[in-house]
């Protein structure tokens, strides 16, 4: 039985933790998305969309090489011992290398079925060696989450994400093409096990100790099972619109994911860190639950409503302007449909996340069936009639039917969505008028731009101030709190 001590100690390791893993989102998200800014500008369309998909398959076979070993030996009350590492270690490992040889000997048909060659096939190689390597780091990563060292863990991401980076855009820049994924993909793997192994050294080894890999794989199996449909309706769909639009047209809906979602991964992700405990703890408690989501949702509008519609909105004179960019001109519709998907998925996620939350896992769960089947079963068909443009409108379409989950919350814990999202509509509804006006009575210049961010920004931060100002403190002292406890 764990004592008031120990009880403690954990607390503030969670709290500790919950500070570093904020700090690394605050970070690393910017380094990434700008990392990808300038790769999308040196880089080719059909360049990226090879990335992108060939990332996918490699993504999708890596699946099936972790049956949730890892999960359950975080997960068990005791200390796991040597003979469970390693027996975890030996059958992820049988596993890797079984999928490295399937994706070897599946590689000519991949090169026929997608029409990719040269560069792309040395890219193909580059992940599996990446995959390989990074498999390497599962049983000290466990080590360092079972002691919640998160600071270490967040040292080895941001270490990571800095040298795929700087490796890439370097690259790319001197006109390396694929082969400067090629090569961040391979630096970015050898930095994360050395400094994984520096970190949480083990007695590497191998041992196949049934009745250990029996008592894990109870846990395991139906762990790794729950993410099978999350599996179906992100990443193979991806590879099947591969084939349907080719290189290029994957990678102007990649470029276009990517651009769109950056505010929901820089905000949305922080917030939820920051609630989720808190909903748990006030599941008996649903007016109280209630209004700790509203706030949330208010929250993530407030801060994401505006740099979504400001993205839709200067992003043509980006385009226009920036030379390197002029061959995205095809992207912004499908960007456009992407903003609003984002749109979408800023207020239904916190719903969800809610629902796990306080226990009703099984609502979530429909709720993936659903968006799953409706994706396979729009999605697909919309890309063969009109391309890339038709892929982003079925994502959208898929994501606008969120208003039923609204409904959901409003019947299950009386929050309506309505009320919580006037005051953010209103204030980004009004920096879009203003924004527009001057676009419409402005020449496309680099200083143009600048005036009008600066306009509409400054604008709608007053507003906001005007309209949220609780919720804004709100956010600022949890996110100093959870740091404060880190140090």
């Amino acid at each position: 039985m764990v004592s008031e001590k120990d009880l403690g100690k954990i607390k503030r390791k969670a709290l500790r933790g919950a500070g570093v893993l904020i700090l690394r989102n605050l970070i690393g998200q910017p380094i990434s998305f700008l990392g990808f800014i300038f790769l999308s500008a040196f880089l080719k369309r059909w360049e990226l969309g090879i990335f992108w998909a060939v990332s996918e398959v490699v993504g999708f076979l890596g699946y099936f090489s972790d049956i949730g070993l890892a999960a359950a030996l975080i997960q068990k009350k005791e200390k796991p011992k040597l003979k469970e590492t390693r027996a975890t270690f030996t059958v992820q490992q049988i596993l890797v290398i079984l999928t490295i040889i399937i994706s070897v000997l599946l590689l000519p048909w991949l090169e026929q079925k997608f029409h990719f060659s040269g560069s792309a096939v040395w890219l193909f190689y580059a992940l599996l060696g990446g995959f390989f390597l990074a498999s390497l780091k599962t049983i000290p990563s466990v080590l360092l989450e079972r002691e919640m060292a998160f600071e270490k863990i967040a040292l080895v991401d941001l270490s990571e994400q800095i040298t795929f980076t700087t490796l890439a855009v370097i690259l790319a820049w001197q006109g390396f093409g694929l082969y400067s994924w090629a090569v961040a993909v391979i630096g970015r793997a050898i930095v994360g096990v050395t400094l994984m192994y520096l970190f949480a050294p083990w007695s590497l080894g191998f041992n196949f100790h049934l009745k250990a890999i029996r008592d894990l794989l109870h846990f395991g199996v139906p762990f790794q099972t729950n993410s099978l449909l999350a599996l179906a309706k992100d990443r193979v769909m991806n590879i099947v619109l591969w084939g349907i639009l080719g290189s290029d047209g994957i990678g102007i809906l990649g470029w276009s994911q990517r651009w769109a979602q950056f505010p929901l991964r820089f905000f949305m992700d922080q917030v939820i860190r920051v609630t989720f405990p808190a909903y748990a703890r006030l599941q008996t408690r649903q007016q109280w639950l209630r209004r700790a989501l509203a706030k949330s949702i208010s929250l993530l509008a407030f801060l994401a409503f505006p740099l979504l519609a400001g993205l839709a909105l200067v992003m043509p004179w980006v385009v226009h302007l920036w030379p390197k960019y002029h061959k995205w001109q095809v992207a912004l519709v499908p960007f456009w449909f992407y903003i609003v998907n984002a749109g979408f998925g800023l207020v239904t996620t916190p719903i969800t996340n809610a629902f796990n939350a306080i226990g009703k896992v099984h609502w979530t769960f429909y709720l993936m069936i659903f968006w799953t089947g409706l994706t396979w079963l729009l999605v697909p068909f919309l890309a063969k009639s009109w391309g890339a443009n038709g892929a982003a409108f079925g994502l959208m379409l898929v994501s606008a039917t969120s208003v039923g989950v609204w409904y959901w919350a409003y019947r299950s814990l009386g929050l309506s969505i309505i009320v919580v999202l006037w005051r953010p509509f209103l204030a980004t509804a009004s920096m879009v008028m203003v924004v527009l006006l001057l676009m419409l009575n402005l020449l496309p210049t680099l200083l143009n731009l600048l005036l009008i961010i600066v306009i509409g920004g400054g604008l709608y931060l007053g507003l906001a101030w005007l309209l949220a100002r609780d919720e804004l403190l709100w956010l600022y002292s949890s996110l100093r709190q959870t740091i404060k406890n880190e140090a």
